[in-house]
């Protein structure tokens, strides 16, 4: 029903049947599932939340890569809460209001804060970031209506033990 992106940990969304992609998908495109992802990014933050809009789109330099342009693009935006900050990183709770491809990515780039261990929107700066097995982004919620028994239902999933010894070897900011 969707997809995260390769090196992303967390969850998926799956239909067994046909009705229930279409009821999915059709949730997805009003975008009113709740997912909320954690991360680690680079530096701290001047405000304990906020958000990101933008257009993203293709890069025009990388095809594989998105940016945030104005050409051939879509509105996205990324709705983020500091949850703890660390000696040159910070711990965030992001929402989405959208779900574009490499959303979460381009948009903490974007900020200046790229996300721990992505090789493609950040330059990994330590040892320790090197030797992960994947980015610190993390599928930690997804909630929707059950297409069936139109019921809410919402489903969680604990950090990954690589993001937890991550975090683990960081130093808290007083």
């Amino acid at each position: 029903v969707h997809r995260i992106d390769k090196d992303t940990s967390g969850l998926l969304v799956v239909a067994k049947d046909d009705a229930t992609h279409i009821g999915l998908s059709q949730q997805m495109a009003v975008h009113s599932v709740e997912r909320a992802y954690n991360t680690i990014v680079y530096g701290g933050f001047a405000q304990d939340e906020g958000f990101v809009e933008t257009n993203l789109g293709r890069s025009k330099t990388d095809r594989k890569k998105m940016a945030v342009t104005d050409k051939n693009s879509k509105n996205a935006v990324t709705n983020y809460e500091v949850l703890r900050e660390y000696r040159g990183y910070s711990l965030l709770k992001l929402r989405l209001e959208t779900g574009r491809t490499h959303q979460i990515r381009v948009h903490m780039a974007y900020l200046g804060h790229p996300i721990a261990g992505d090789f493609v929107y950040g330059t990994p700066r330590t040892k320790e970031e090197l030797a992960l097995n994947g980015q610190c982004l993390h599928a930690g919620l997804i909630g929707f209506i059950h297409p069936r028994t139109n019921e809410y239902v919402e489903f969680t999933s604990d950090l990954p033990l690589y993001f937890k010894k991550f975090i683990g070897g960081l130093t808290v900011d007083e």
